[in-house]
């Protein structure tokens, strides 16, 4: 769990490090730019932009009952990241598994990409589909007509 803050943690670093030597040369208001340009980028990089992750198992069992995609993540990945910001509102509509947190999940990701951590991994219909298109993974939400 620990190593999903590490970068988070080390841009806030950053950022404190930029404004203090900034604020060493004399302005406090040109500061707050690169401080508040890497806590913007602590966030977007920390855990807490997505969903709340459950276990793989629980993972699959949700979505066997209700037909939603399931995807394996890992927080600081720009894919998964970008996944997470063009799904909007729908991303609380999938199971989010972090692979960092859950060996199951890790296993399962390894097992689709042929030993590879690749993420974002959809799973959709128990097909895995890695790195998927964020429109597709959207089209998959909506029901059957």
């Amino acid at each position: 769990m620990m190593r999903s803050w590490i970068l988070p943690v080390w841009l806030l670093a950053c950022g404190l490090f930029a404004a203090a030597a900034t604020v060493g040369g004399g302005t406090v208001g040109a500061a707050l730019v690169p401080a508040l340009a890497f806590v913007l980028l602590a966030v977007l990089y920390s855990p807490l932009v997505f969903p709340r992750p459950v276990g793989a198992a629980e993972a699959v069992r949700r979505s066997a009952a209700d037909g939603r995609p399931v995807v394996y993540w890992r927080a600081g990945c720009v894919y998964c990241l970008r996944l997470r910001i063009r799904l909007g509102r729908n991303a609380g509509r999938l199971h989010w598994v972090d692979i960092k947190r859950d060996p199951a999940g890790a296993a399962a990701v390894r097992a689709a990409n042929g030993g590879d951590e690749t993420v974002p991994t959809v799973v959709v219909a128990g097909r895995p589909h890695t790195n998927p298109d964020p429109g597709w993974v959207r089209e998959q939400l909506r029901p059957p007509t």
